[in-house]
């Protein structure tokens, strides 16, 4: 039974990755026995960017139905300290190593692409989708031909395959998806969070101090399972599904629709041992079907 899938001409032992955001550098995760890194397919770092960020002010996170709102702003501490601390933690483990890239500029995207050129790092992906940033980032996102731009630049001077993270929040996501190909973009992934908005009926204010924030967790699997599908039908790189996967079924249903990896992001705030279950999960379910190579579900449904 085979579980492997190879991406930008990387291969992982399985699809299994963190989402960007949800899991740190693993630290937190391995650390707390939670999670045995060795046995997920990738670990995806929190986006990085070429300065320290302070983020946005709080309260910056909000539990919905089905879901919770963040708007984190991409706080990080910076590309040196993560060249320094997280990527030799990530080195002891037998995992692919996916560092999430943002910035505000394209000049800070390919300033930290340059740092990573001689680091230990199997892929970069690029975050142009985070919508509670307010310069750069989603605005690169969510524009045809600013997005092809800064692909581009980007492919130009990265040293590793790159990944473009691609918004939900557009008119039409198979645009998108052929602007980053068309680009040289080696791989995209998709879905970020939906801007949602919460108040508070008591306060009569917003529930979050940047009054929006991105919409994660199962509430938004729906979507997500209908952007991977419409964008894996209209370019022919790989992609990386993600959006409100809880369990193997879940991740399954992305693959079927064309996702050739799979990213778990918000549940691991509410259950830390999901991408283990769901790594079992796949395996059972390839048991049950009788199906030897995960490359015969890769987008089966049509």
């Amino acid at each position: 039974m085979n579980t492997e899938i190879t991406i930008a001409g990387v291969t992982f032992k399985n699809p299994v990755m963190t989402a960007s955001g949800t899991f740190g550098s693993g630290m937190e995760y391995s650390d707390a026995g939670f999670v045995d890194l060795n046995c997920l397919g990738a670990v995806v770092t929190k986006g990085v960017a070429n300065v320290p960020w302070e983020g946005n002010p709080t309260p910056r996170v909000q539990e919905t139905y089905g879901g919770m709102l963040n708007a984190i702003g991409l706080q990080n501490p910076g590309i040196d300290v993560l060249i320094e601390r997280d990527i030799p933690f990530l080195k002891q483990f037998d995992t692919r190593i996916i560092v999430n890239v943002c910035g505000r500029t394209i000049a800070d995207y390919v300033e930290v692409v340059e740092k990573l050129s001689d680091q230990p790092v199997d892929l970069l992906e690029i975050n142009v989708s985070c919508p509670n940033v307010k310069h750069g980032g989603i605005a690169f996102g969510q524009h045809p031909r600013s997005l092809f731009d800064i692909t581009k630049e980007v492919k130009a001077k990265a040293k590793q395959p790159i990944i473009m993270k691609l918004s939900p929040n557009v008119t039409d996501i198979t645009e998108m998806a052929r602007s980053a190909e068309a680009a040289g973009s080696d791989a995209i992934s998709l879905i970020n969070t939906i801007t949602g908005m919460k108040i508070d009926v008591h306060k009569r204010a917003f529930a979050l101090a940047n009054k929006t924030g991105g919409l994660s967790g199962p509430a938004i699997k729906p979507v997500a399972v209908r952007m991977v599908y419409q964008a894996a039908n209209a370019v022919n790189i790989p992609i990386i599904g993600m959006g409100g996967i809880a369990n193997a079924e879940d991740a399954i249903e992305f693959m079927l629709a064309g996702a050739t990896g799979v990213a778990i992001g918000a549940m691991n705030f509410v259950n830390p041992y999901t991408t283990m279950e769901v790594v079992k999960g796949i395996e059972e379910y390839m048991q049950q079907y009788g199906i030897e190579d995960l490359g015969e579900i890769i987008g089966a449904v049509k």
